[in-house]
């Protein structure tokens, strides 16, 4: 082979190959994005339910000492 047609097939492999990288950049961008959306939705998910198992305890407590407080005034 000539040196020519070896630089012409080093051009075109590297010319294919940025071509490549260049397709796939949207769809790249595109699901990096999907998994930050869907790690935020999960972890939102997450703080949800851990506040409401706090105010859970909270009413529970409140509702614990109001029974209390009731119980000692009635006697």
């Amino acid at each position: 082979m000539s040196s020519a047609s070896i630089q012409g097939a080093v051009v075109d492999a590297v010319t294919i190959a940025n071509t490549k990288v260049l397709a796939e950049a949207p769809a790249m961008a595109m699901a990096s994005l999907y998994q930050t959306i869907s790690n935020s939705v999960a972890m939102a998910a997450a703080n949800a339910v851990y506040a409401q198992q706090q105010a859970n305890i909270v009413h529970q407590a409140a509702t614990t000492l109001s029974v209390a407080k009731l119980l000692a005034q009635s006697t």
